[in-house]
C-alpha cells in the first residue's frame, strides 16, 4: 500500500468522505432555471436502492487533490463479494440530480380585458499489497482483512475489528490520516459487527482509464437496517457539510426516521430578478430554513414517480440507468431506452441535509412511508401583461402590481433572510416597484366603497 499519507474520507464520502395531492395536476409553468448540488461546497451525493433489504449504494466522491492520497472508509453490514462491487460512471448521478433539483418557473399574465378560462391538465400521469506480513500484522492487531478485490480503478479492502485501537493503529501504519476522535466512532460501529470497506486509487488502473476525476463507487447487499453511516465522515470535517441522499423506492417517499423531515418552501412567487441569481438564492433559502429549523433538520426537496415531471428540469432516468443505480426490476428494454419516460414503478425521493457533529450525532436512518404524493421545490416569476389592456380591468390589473410585487418582496425577505429595502430597490431597479402610481396614491378611498356616492 502506498506509504504516502491518505486522508481518510469516511461515511460514503460524506466527509469529503407545490402540490402534494396524488392527483398531480400539471403547473403548466415554464421550466427556466435549477439548482443543483454544484451550488453548495463540501457536497457530497449517495444514492439509495432500496427494495426490502436488498441494498444498492452509490458513492459520487467531492474529493479534490492528488489521487495517490485518496483513500474511503465505510461501514458496511457485511463482507462484500467481488461481484457485489462496482464503479460506475458520475454522468449518472449528475442526471439524477439535475432530474430532482429544485427548479425555477415563469408564467406571463394573459392580457386582463380578455378573459381566459384556465384549464388545469391532469396527468397520469491487480490484487493490493497483502502481503503474508501484511496478514500477521492485522491480525496481530486484532484487525481480520476478510477480502481484497481491485474494481475497475480502486484497490479494496475489507475489514473486520475486535477493538477500535488495533483498527486505528493499523490504518495509520498503512498511510492514513486518522481525524483525531475517530476511535470512539469506530468503537461504536466495531460494537455492532460492521465490517469496513476501504477503497485507494489503483494509479495504474486509473490511468488507464484516461480519467483525471473518480467515479462513483457502488456496493449492493442485504441488510434489515436502512441507514447512512454519516458519524465517521465528521471526524474530519472542516465545517458543516452538505450531502445529497436519492433513494429509489417502489413503495413511496422515504424520510428520516430518527430526525425530523421537512418539506421545504415550495410553490412561491419571487421577483422578476431572482431568474438572473436564482444559484444564489437557493442557497440563501436553504440557509434561512435550516437556521429556522434550529439545525437539525433534513429536508425534502423533491418526491416523485420516476415515470414524468411537470416541469421536467431534465428528462427522467432511462430504465438502463435506473438498473445501473441498481433498479433491478427494470428489463432494460430497448423501448425503455428510446422512450425514457416509460420507466418501471420507480420513485424517486430527494432529501438534503446540512449537518455536524453538534447537530447530528447519530446515523441517519430511513424508512418508507408508502405516500406516493409528489413534491419538488418550485419557484414562480410571474412576468406581467405588456399590452395596452384599455379597459377597467385592465386599470385595476395595472393598480395592483405594485401590491403583487410588495408581496413578492416580502416573500422573498421572508425565504431567504435578505434585506426587505435591499429587496425593493432591485425590484425598482428591474421596473417592478412596489410604490403605487400618483393616481392611486391620490385616489386609494375611491376604491372602498365602489368609487361613487349612493343615496340612500
Amino acid at each position: 500500500m502506498n506509504s504516502a499519507k491518505k486522508r481518510l474520507i469516511a461515511a460514503l464520502a460524506a466527509g469529503t468522505a407545490l402540490i402534494t395531492t396524488g392527483g398531480a395536476v400539471a403547473f403548466c409553468g415554464f421550466y427556466v432555471a435549477k439548482a443543483d448540488t454544484k451550488l453548495f461546497n463540501k457536497a457530497s451525493k449517495v444514492v439509495l436502492m432500496r427494495d426490502g433489504d436488498r441494498t444498492v449504494i452509490t458513492m459520487a466522491s467531492d474529493y479534490e487533490g492528488p489521487l495517490e492520497d485518496f483513500a474511503m472508509v465505510v461501514p458496511v453490514p457485511t463482507v462484500l463479494e467481488r461481484d457485489q462491487i462496482h464503479v460506475t460512471e458520475n454522468a449518472i448521478v449528475d442526471h439524477l440530480d439535475a432530474y430532482t433539483a429544485p427548479r425555477l418557473v415563469e408564467y406571463f399574465d394573459e392580457d386582463p380585458c380578455r378573459p381566459v378560462i384556465m384549464m388545469e391538465r391532469m396527468a397520469q400521469a491487480t490484487s493490493m499489497d497483502a502481503a503474508a506480513p501484511m496478514q500477521q500484522r492485522a491480525k496481530s492487531l486484532g484487525v481480520t482483512i476478510e477480502a481484497e478485490y481491485t474494481v475497475g480503478e480502486y484497490d479494496i479492502q475489507i475489514l473486520s475489528a475486535d477493538q477500535s485501537d488495533g483498527l486505528s493503529t493499523y490504518l495509520t501504519e498503512n498511510g492514513y490520516q486518522i481525524p483525531t476522535g475517530a476511535e470512539k466512532t469506530l468503537a461504536s460501529y466495531i460494537k455492532q459487527g460492521t465490517k469496513f470497506f476501504i477503497a485507494k486509487v489503483n494509479l495504474e488502473e486509473q490511468a488507464k482509464t484516461g480519467r483525471t476525476y473518480l467515479r462513483p463507487l457502488q456496493m449492493a447487499f442485504e441488510t434489515r437496517k436502512f441507514m447512512l453511516p454519516i458519524r465517521l465522515g465528521m471526524a474530519n470535517a472542516d465545517g458543516k457539510q452538505e450531502l445529497f441522499v436519492f433513494t429509489l423506492t417502489r413503495n413511496g417517499r422515504v424520510e428520516a426516521a430518527n430526525y425530523r423531515t421537512v418539506k421545504l418552501p415550495t410553490g412561491q412567487d419571487v421577483p422578476r430578478y431572482v431568474k438572473g441569481e436564482f444559484g444564489d438564492f437557493y442557497k440563501a433559502m436553504f440557509e434561512e430554513q435550516t437556521r429556522k429549523e434550529n439545525e437539525q433538520a433534513v429536508f425534502l426537496e423533491y418526491a416523485w414517480d420516476m415515470a414524468w415531471c411537470d416541469p421536467c428540469a431534465a428528462d427522467p432516468l432511462s430504465s438502463e440507468e435506473l438498473r445501473e443505480l441498481g433498479v433491478y426490476w427494470t428489463d432494460g428494454s430497448q423501448e425503455s431506452r428510446v422512450r425514457p419516460t416509460a420507466a418501471p414503478d420507480v420513485f424517486v425521493t430527494r432529501l438534503h441535509v446540512s449537518y455536524d457533529r453538534e447537530h447530528f450525532p447519530e446515523d441517519l436512518i430511513f424508512k418508507q412511508t408508502g405516500d406516493r404524493s409528489n413534491f419538488q421545490g418550485r419557484y414562480v416569476i410571474r412576468h406581467p401583461y405588456q399590452g395596452n389592456a384599455e379597459c377597467k380591468a385592465g386599470e385595476d390589473y395595472r393598480a395592483g402590481l405594485p401590491i403583487r410585487f410588495d408581496e413578492e418582496a416580502q416573500t422573498l425577505a421572508r425565504l431567504t433572510g435578505w434585506s426587505i429595502d435591499d429587496i425593493r430597490n432591485r425590484m425598482e431597479t428591474d421596473g417592478q416597484s412596489t410604490e403605487p402610481g400618483p393616481e392611486e396614491k391620490s385616489s386609494w378611498w375611491k376604491r372602498l366603497w365602489g368609487g361613487e356616492d349612493k343615496e340612500g
